[in-house]
């Protein structure tokens, strides 16, 4: 369905959009890199060095993580191609790959949003039933589930890799499909993931969300500065939202228009460039999930700003360590780094 999301062939009637694509492409996957890699790098890096404190919730932070980070590292393929005006020059192999890594972690995080906002709505509405319910070993088991089911439903987008145009001669990926026929196909593909992808896991997030809000109104005010969740709700309920509605929801909604108008031929020159704008501009828009999944590690994650302090004084006490060791005629008493560096862990 990668293709589906890209420019159509450019028509004899219309002007091309190529160079607003290839500008906006090429800009957009640049700082999504950078910003994706730097992000998620860094909230790996906390995740992994701080793995003692691990929690279910935890759990799915990593392997969203994970999966932005896997997506990010072949958006420099993208950019490539759009800085080269559209010429593939990197096999059949590599263009496959990049179509599906950017599906699989579009809908991994849909999906580890889901079963996180799952886990939020268990811990507040049913805390006594939480404690046995999830556990870090389920969690993983559910992350396994999902990658598997992600990855498989997924794999589709492996059966369409380079091809030769012969009207610009010039190797293309990433391009809709000419013909009637594949476009029917991506129009049940389009429905199927649109449905299972997006739709479904939404109405469970929504569902989760009016249980948590209703639960955190009914308590008492005492009550709730004793659980001490809900402030980690209400910043959980914000940027999960927010992402849906600025990457996920105009992507899913654009896509589908998109397959539509490609079957039509009544349209417009103007209808069809815009729909091509449209399209740049949404696909860019889902692929930034990556960039905005940090934040839900920060804001919301269960102790993640801990973690960091942690790290950072378990570091500090590190660089002292060291520090007193290099200086002459100074040697620290026995086990005194080790233990304080246990205990700022």
């Amino acid at each position: 369905m990668e293709q589906a999301n890209e420019t159509a062939s450019n028509s004899t009637e219309c002007p091309s959009i190529d160079d607003f694509r290839n500008q906006v492409y090429s800009t957009s996957y640049s700082l999504i890199t950078v910003l994706g890699l730097v992000g998620n790098g860094f909230a790996l890096v906390v995740l992994i060095k701080t793995h003692r404190q691990s929690s279910p919730f935890h759990v799915y932070m990593f392997n969203l993580a994970v999966s932005d980070l896997l997506c990010v590292s072949t958006l420099p393929l993208r950019v490539l191609y759009y800085v080269n005006k559209g010429q593939w020059n990197q096999g059949d192999f590599l263009c496959r790959i990049s179509s599906y890594a950017l599906y699989v972690n579009l809908y991994c995080s849909i999906y580890f949003m889901a079963v996180m906002s799952i886990t939020r709505f268990l811990a507040i509405v049913f805390p006594v039933q939480n404690l046995k319910l999830v556990t870090e070993n389920r969690a993983r088991l559910v992350c396994v589930g999902v990658w598997v089911f992600i990855c498989l439903s997924s794999s589709p987008f492996l059966m369409s890799g380079q091809h030769f145009d012969h009207i610009t001669n010039k190797t293309k990926c990433f391009e809709p499909p000419s013909h009637g026929k594949s476009i029917r196909k991506l129009v049940i593909l389009n429905y199927l993931s649109l449905v299972l992808g997006f739709i479904l896991p939404f109405l469970v997030i929504l569902l989760c969300y009016a249980g948590i809000v209703h639960t955190l109104l009914s308590r008492t005010n005492a009550a709730r500065r004793q659980r001490g969740t809900g402030a980690k709700a209400i910043r959980m309920i914000v940027i999960v939202l927010l992402t849906f509605l600025v990457s996920f929801l105009p992507y899913h909604v654009q896509r589908t228009l998109h397959l539509n108008f490609l079957s039509r031929t009544d349209t417009s020159c103007s209808e069809r460039i815009a729909v091509q704008k449209s399209v740049v501009v949404t696909l860019c828009l889902a692929a930034a999930n990556s960039c905005f999944d940090p934040l839900l590690y920060f804001f919301s994650g269960e102790g993640f700003r801990s973690r960091l302090s942690s790290l950072h004084q378990s570091m500090r006490a590190s660089t002292l360590h060291r520090v007193e060791r290099l200086k002459p005629g100074t040697a620290p008493e026995p086990g005194t780094g080790e233990n304080h560096q246990l205990n700022a862990s």
